[in-house]
C-alpha cells in the first residue's frame, strides 16, 4: 500500500497571524463576555501578584528595620490574604473561560461538518479523509484549548509585563532600565521565531492528517492487507510517514528550545547585573535594602510572564495554522450550489432527458477527450433503460450526473423538462434515487440504513415497517430478519459484519424504499450469485412497473429487465433500442453482450464449484 499522498488543491495565500485568528470572531463572538470576564479576572490577580512586593516593602524599611514587632503580623496577614485572594481569582477565570470554549469548538465542528456535507463529491475526491478527521479533531481541539488558555494568558501577561516595568522603574529606573534593555532580545527573536515556526507547525499538521489518513486506509482495507500478507509492507509505509512526522516533531522542538534559552537565559542575566548594581546602590545608600527586596520580588513575579510567552506564543502559532487549515474547507468553492430562485417539481412523472451531455474531471487535461461526450439519451415515464458498455465508457458517470453528484460541464439534464441544476439539491434526490455498485452502510441498524431516505419515517409506526418490509422483500434481504435483533441489529461501520451480496442488497432496498419517480441502478447486482440475482430482478419487476429506471447492467440477464437498451461506446450512445433489434443491427453490441455472457459461466462455474466443495465438506462431516 502506498503511502497517502494529499491530492489538495494549492493552499491559499497566508496571511497574517493577526489577521488569520480575527477570523475566529464569528463563532468567539458569544463567548466573548465570558472570554473579557476571565482576561479581567487574570489581570487582577497579576496585579494583586505584584502587590505582594510592596508590602514586603513595608515590612523591611518599616517594621523589621524599626524594631516594631507589632505590624510585623498584619503585614505577614496581608501576604496570606493577598495570596489567598490570587488563588481565588485564578479559580474564578478558570470557572470563566472553560465551558465557552467547548461552545465554540462545538460550533466550529458542526459547521465543517456541515461543510463537508454541502460540498460536491469533487471536493471528497481530491481530500484524504485523514486531513479531514484532523481538521475536526486535533485542529479544533488546538483552537479551543488556546481560547481557553492561551489567549487569555498571553494578553494578561504581556499588560503584567508592561506594568511590571513601570513598577520596577519607579523603584529605581536605573535598576528598572537595565532590566528593559536585556528583554530587547527577546522582542527579536520573538519575531524570528515566528517566521520560522509557523512553517514548521503547518507542515506539522499536515503530515498528521496524512498519517490519519494511512491508518483510516489500512483499518479500512486491513482485509486486503491480511489477504495478501502485506501488512509489514503497510507497517513499514506507516513507519516511514511516522518517522517524517518525528522529524518534523523534532524540528519543533529544537525551535522552542531555542526561544527557551533567550526566555530562561535572559533574566537570569538581568538578575545578576541587577543584584551587582542594585548591591553597590544599596551600600552607597541611594537605595534601600527594603526597595533592593522589593524590586527582586516583582521581577521574580515577572519571571513566569517572560518565561510562558516561549510558550504561549508557540501556542499561538500553532492555533493560527490550525485556524488556516480549518478555513481551508469552509472557504473551498461549492461548484454545485443550489439556484437563487429554484423550481419545483409537485407531481414528478419520471421523464429522464440527457439532452447533448458532456463531463470531463476539472483537472482533465486539455489534450484528452471529454469523458462523457455528447449523450442523447431519452427515459419515457415507467421506462426502463439498460445501460451496457465496455468497461470505461463512462457508465457509472452517466448516472452520478443525473443526480448531481457531478455536474455536467455541457449539454443538460432535464426531469420532467426541468434542468435539474433548476431543482434544489434535496427536491432531486428526492426525486432521483440511486443505488451504487460500491454499497456503503453505515454504523446504524437494519431499519435506519434502509430507510435512510424517508426522513418522515424518523419515529417506528406502521406505515414505516410496510415501507421496510416491502423494501427488504423486493431486494431479497429478508435475512435482516434472523440477524440478532432482526432489523435493529446494527450493521456495524460500513456493514462490514455483512457480507457483500447483503450489503448490497440493503443499498438496494434503501433505493426502493425511497419511492423514486426515477430510479438509477449503478449494476447494485454485481456481487450476488446468478439464483439471488434472479429473485431480486422479478421482485423489481413490480417497482419497474411504475418508475422509471435507468440500470448499469454488467449480466445479460440484468439487460433483460430493460424495455430498451442504450449502448455506450467511449462516452457516446452509439445505439438505442431493443435488445434483440440491437443484436441484429450493432455488431459492437453483440460483442459486448458476448463478453457478459462469458463472465457470466465463469462466474456460474464457481458457484458450481463452490457448492460441491461444501457439499463434499457436509459429506465428510
Amino acid at each position: 500500500m502506498a503511502a497517502t499522498v494529499p491530492r489538495q488543491q494549492p493552499a491559499p495565500e497566508r496571511q497574517g497571524t493577526i489577521r488569520t485568528l480575527l477570523r475566529l470572531y464569528p463563532y468567539v463572538k458569544p463567548a466573548v463576555p465570558r472570554l473579557i470576564a476571565g482576561a479581567t479576572v487574570a489581570m487582577i490577580a497579576s496585579l494583586v501578584a505584584l502587590a505582594i512586593p510592596q508590602v514586603l516593602q513595608f515590612l523591611v524599611d518599616g517594621p523589621l528595620t524599626d524594631g516594631d514587632a507589632s505590624a510585623i503580623v498584619p503585614a505577614s496577614l496581608a501576604v496570606i490574604g493577598l495570596g489567598v485572594f490570587e488563588a481565588i481569582l485564578i479559580g474564578l477565570r478558570r470557572w470563566f473561560v472553560l465551558t465557552p470554549g467547548t461552545h465554540v469548538e462545538a460550533s466550529m465542528r458542526n459547521s465543517l461538518y456541515a461543510r463537508l456535507q454541502d460540498l460536491p463529491v469533487a471536493f471528497h475526491d481530491r481530500w484524504p479523509s485523514g486531513q479531514l478527521l484532523s481538521r475536526a479533531m486535533t485542529d479544533l481541539s488546538l483552537i479551543r484549548r488556546w481560547l481557553a488558555f492561551g489567549i487569555i494568558l498571553l494578553v494578561v501577561n504581556v499588560l503584567t509585563i508592561i506594568v511590571g516595568f513601570g513598577i520596577l522603574v519607579s523603584m529605581n529606573w536605573v535598576l528598572g532600565l537595565i532590566f528593559l534593555v536585556c528583554s530587547v532580545p527577546l522582542w527579536i527573536y520573538g519575531f524570528v521565531f515566528e517566521g520560522k515556526y509557523s512553517q514548521i507547525a503547518r507542515r506539522s499538521q499536515d503530515q498528521a492528517g496524512d498519517l490519519a489518513t494511512a491508518v483510516e486506509e489500512s483499518v479500512h482495507g486491513i482485509r486486503v492487507l491480511k489477504a495478501f500478507g502485506r501488512g509489514k509492507y503497510a507497517l513499514k509505509n506507516f513507519a516511514s510517514q511516522a518517522e517524517a512526522l518525528r522529524g518534523t516533531e523534532i524540528e519543533k522542538a529544537r525551535a522552542i528550545a531555542g526561544i527557551w534559552l533567550w526566555l530562561l537565559m535572559v533574566p537570569d542575566v538581568a538578575f545578576a547585573i541587577c543584584l551587582v548594581v542594585g548591591a553597590g546602590l544599596s551600600v552607597s545608600g541611594a537605595l534601600s535594602v527594603g526597595t533592593l527586596v522589593a524590586f527582586f520580588a516583582t521581577a521574580t513575579v515577572l519571571r513566569f510572564p517572560i518565561e510562558s510567552i516561549g510558550f504561549l506564543l508557540s501556542m499561538t502559532l500553532d492555533t493560527r495554522t490550525a485556524t488556516d487549515r480549518f478555513f481551508d474547507v469552509l472557504d473551498e468553492q461549492n461548484s454545485i450550489r443550489d439556484p437563487d430562485e429554484p423550481v419545483t417539481i409537485d407531481d414528478p412523472r419520471g421523464r429522464l432527458v440527457f439532452d447533448d451531455v458532456h463531463f470531463r474531471y476539472q483537472d482533465s487535461p486539455e489534450r484528452f477527450d471529454d469523458l462523457v461526450d455528447g449523450v442523447q439519451l431519452e427515459l419515457e415515464p415507467g421506462e426502463t433503460m439498460a445501460l451496457v458498455g465496455l468497461t470505461g465508457s463512462g457508465k457509472s458517470t452517466i448516472t452520478a450526473l443525473a443526480t448531481r453528484l457531478y455536474d455536467v460541464t455541457g449539454g443538460s439534464i432535464r426531469l420532467d423538462d426541468v434542468d435539474v441544476r433548476d431543482l434544489t439539491r434535496e427536491e432531486l434526490r428526492r426525486h432521483i434515487a440511486m443505488a451504487f455498485e460500491d454499497a456503503t452502510l453505515f454504523s446504524a441498524s437494519v431499519r435506519d440504513n434502509v430507510l435512510l431516505g424517508r426522513p418522515e419515517f424518523g419515529e417506528r409506526s406502521t406505515e414505516a415497517d410496510a415501507a421496510l418490509d416491502e423494501a427488504l422483500h423486493i431486494a431479497q434481504a429478508q435475512f435482516a430478519y434472523d440477524l440478532p435483533d432482526g432489523v435493529d441489529t446494527l450493521v456495524g461501520e460500513e456493514g462490514m459484519s455483512l457480507s457483500g451480496g447483503q450489503r448490497q442488497r440493503l443499498a438496494l432496498a434503501r433505493a426502493v424504499a425511497a419511492k423514486p419517480a426515477v430510479l438509477v441502478l449503478d449494476d447494485p447486482l454485481s456481487a450476488l450469485d446468478v439464483d439471488t440475482e434472479a429473485l431480486v430482478e422479478a421482485a423489481l419487476r413490480t417497482v419497474l412497473a411504475s418508475t422509471t429506471a435507468l440500470i448499469v447492467a454488467h449480466r445479460p440477464s440484468t439487460v433483460m429487465l430493460a424495455d430498451r437498451v442504450a449502448l455506450l461506446e467511449d462516452g457516446r450512445i452509439t445505439a438505442v433500442g431493443t435488445h434483440s433489434a440491437l443484436l441484429a443491427s450493432s455488431e459492437h453490441y453483440r460483442f459486448v453482450i458476448s463478453s457478459l455472457e462469458d463472465e457470466e459461466k465463469r462466474e456460474r462455474a464457481r458457484e458450481g464449484d463452490r457448492d460441491l466443495f461444501e457439499h463434499r465438506e457436509e459429506v465428510t462431516r
